[in-house]
């Protein structure tokens, strides 16, 4: 999906267009709420409603889902994409920001135990595999290549989880990602039948500093439309769940609730 359509910005400036365009014949009610549609897009540009929106999103994720010590169970790297096609297994420069900190963060969770499984997942859509670039950078950077694992086969989170799902069973992963991406990993993996927590790598949230903080901003939008997305895509999982749910519910020979 295009990123404009989770921009605060993009939605911004149409907004005012069509109220521009359509002010003479809208009635006091629909101007006023069109201006506060308007008023909360704009707080979405700026630092303050960024942070809001990046702080309900890392709320979702109670203390109990957060893992509570090292050494216990795979440690699962989950990709944060590339910007553009990887030009071999170690075009690292292809990775994004959030691959680079997520595999930092996986790297050193795995340093610290010194034993174990680091999963590598996430295909992506490109010839050369987000996974297999990723893997060698961890390699690199002191994970033996017997410690390796790589999933390449899947382009979403959701697909991951399931593709994982048998190789994880019965024991509790390590989830490693982005603050952001933490709720919608662990639905995805719950979904799929996998025990799984979060390794903390800390918070995307800033605090107030200054006039700034009032102002809109690229970096805020860019937070903002991040936010936007895993929300978006949290509740496009349940719905998968629920629609995944319901035709097993309604498949033919299934056993009444109260049973046979």
């Amino acid at each position: 999906m295009p990123d404009a359509v989770f921009s605060p910005a993009a939605w911004c400036l149409l907004l005012a267009l069509v109220l521009l365009a359509s002010w003479p014949r809208l009635g006091r009610g629909w101007r006023r709420a069109g201006v506060a549609a308007w008023c909360l897009l704009v707080l979405g540009c700026m630092p303050l409603g960024a942070n809001l929106l990046e702080r309900g999103l890392e709320g979702l994720v109670p203390a109990r889902d957060y893992c509570a010590s090292a050494g216990q169970g795979p440690i699962v790297l989950l990709s944060g994409g590339a910007n553009h096609p990887p030009g071999g297994a170690t075009d690292y420069r292809a990775l994004t920001g959030e691959s680079w900190t997520r595999t930092r963060a996986a790297t050193e969770l795995w340093l610290a135990d010194g034993t174990g499984t680091l999963w590598v997942a996430g295909g992506g859509p490109y010839p050369v595999r987000e996974s297999v670039v990723l893997a060698n950078l961890a390699r690199e950077w002191g994970v033996p290549p017997a410690a390796l694992r790589i999933e390449a086969r899947s382009t979403t989170t959701r697909e991951s989880a399931r593709a994982l799902a048998s190789a994880l069973s019965g024991r509790r992963a390590r989830l490693v990602t982005s603050p952001p991406h933490r709720a919608r990993a662990l639905q995805a993996f719950g979904s799929a039948g996998i025990d799984a927590c979060v390794h903390d790598t800390g918070t995307d949230v800033v605090p107030p500093a200054g006039l700034g903080y009032l102002l809109p901003q690229a970096s805020a939008i860019g937070k903002s439309e991040d936010a936007l997305h895993e929300l978006v895509g949290l509740a496009w999982y349940h719905v998968l769940d629920w629609r995944e749910g319901a035709r097993q519910r309604s498949r033919p020979g299934r056993s009444d609730a109260r049973g046979d």
